[in-house]
This record gives C-alpha cells, sequence and structure tokens, in this order.
C-alpha cells in the first residue's frame, strides 16, 4: 500500500493558484538557475521557504508575479495557515524534483547547516 496524501480543501483558492504559479516558473528550468543565484545572493537556504517570501526571490525571477503588483509575501499572508501549510508543503516538494547536478552546483543552498 503506498503513501496518500490526504487531501485538504484550500480556502483562499485564488491567491493559492497565484502564488503556486510564481513558485511553478521559478523552478522552470529557464528560471531556475536564476532562483538559485538570488537565493545564493541574498544567503538564503533553500528550505527556508520564509526567508524566499521575505527578501522577495520570488519576484526577482518571475516577470509575471511582478507585473501583476502582488508579492508573493504578501500573497502567502493572505493565505489560510492550513493554505500557507500546504503551500510550503507544496515548495518543499519543488525543492526535491531539482535534478542532482543542479543540486551540486549549488550544494550549499542544499546543506542543512
Amino acid at each position: 500500500m503506498s503513501f496518500v496524501q490526504a487531501s485538504i480543501r484550500v480556502e483562499k483558492e485564488q491567491e493559492f493558484a497565484e502564488l503556486k504559479a510564481a513558485v511553478e516558473r521559478a523552478f522552470s528550468a529557464e528560471t531556475l538557475p536564476k532562483f538559485l543565484k538570488r537565493l545564493e545572493s541574498k544567503k538564503v537556504r533553500i528550505r527556508d521557504f520564509e526567508g524566499v517570501l521575505q527578501q522577495s526571490c520570488l519576484e526577482k525571477v518571475d516577470a509575471k508575479l511582478k507585473q501583476s503588483g502582488k508579492t508573493a509575501k504578501g500573497l502567502y499572508e493572505a493565505l489560510a495557515m492550513s493554505d500557507q501549510g500546504q503551500m510550503r508543503e507544496f515548495y518543499l516538494s519543488k525543492i526535491e524534483q531539482v535534478d542532482q547536478v543542479t543540486r551540486r552546483k549549488f550544494h550549499r543552498l542544499y546543506q542543512y547547516y
């Protein structure tokens, strides 16, 4: 029997969808190196989602989010606590999908300490 994640209903669907799309675009093949370099320059660990939001790293690499006039932090703070948890989990799952070559190149971001 395999693990099946329980589904929790998203309360603020529009904000959640916008932030999720921004995270997906940041982890796209074209944008990922720029995103990781941004994290490196701001000295933000990749698993520190709140730090990523605080340093506006998503807005700097995602033109669509920047053009919308919204911030990733603002979208995240508008979410209910359960939605925030789901977003953190989604972000962390995207981190784990990064290929090994890229992880080795940015090994300091992936270090725990």
